[in-house]
């Protein structure tokens, strides 16, 4: 009898210090996994992480124009990158670097206020001052700045794609790690 309650108070105490040890970690994990925005609350602008908020700022492409990337429509960032890979004649280069100076300006402008609509749309809500129709308003300004964006980044995608030959652009799509895919077609 008195081995198992030794017995019994060994494995409670193990337990106990194990919870005790791992526990906080635990805890952790699990918040964690049943909150996955946890932090974020942080945020300069909740919606956008340091890292979104750099890429707007910058003019970068931000993921907005992989449907042209990803179809046969090189970018400007990429051939500029991959200039001597590609074998740019001077004239081609000169286009490029002009589509990329333009959308540049552009992209850079139009991410600014993005940013600045994320943050009104967080403000409003920060500041418990929003109702629907301020908030349909908001959403509306957001998306229709994000919209502009998409199409800063299509359309120079739509623009340079001509200026390469067939051989430069199969050359661009391998050097993305596209070929093979459908892209390009």
């Amino acid at each position: 009898m008195k081995i198992a309650i030794a017995l019994t108070a060994a494995v409670c105490l193990a337990i106990g210090g194990a919870a005790g040890f791992y526990g906080p970690e635990i805890l952790r994990h699990a918040a964690k996994s049943s909150a996955p925005y946890a932090g974020q609350q942080e945020r300069a602008v909740t919606s956008l992480s340091s890292k979104d908020i750099e890429q707007l700022r910058a003019g970068a492409g931000w993921g907005l124009a992989k449907p042209a990337e990803f179809n046969g429509y090189p970018g400007p960032a990429h051939i500029i990158e991959f200039a001597d890979k590609l074998d740019l004649t001077t004239s081609q280069r000169q286009s490029i670097d002009a589509a990329f100076a333009a959308m540049q300006v552009r992209a850079k402008q139009l991410g600014a206020a993005l940013i600045d609509a994320e943050l009104a749309l967080d403000t409003a809500f920060r500041e418990n001052t929003i109702d629907r129709a301020s908030l349909d308003d908001l959403l509306s300004r957001t998306e229709q700045v994000r919209a502009q964006l998409r199409s800063v980044h299509l359309a120079t995608h739509l623009e340079v794609t001509p200026v390469l030959n067939e051989t430069q652009k199969a050359r661009y799509a391998q050097l993305r790690g596209y070929a093979g895919g459908h892209g390009g077609h």
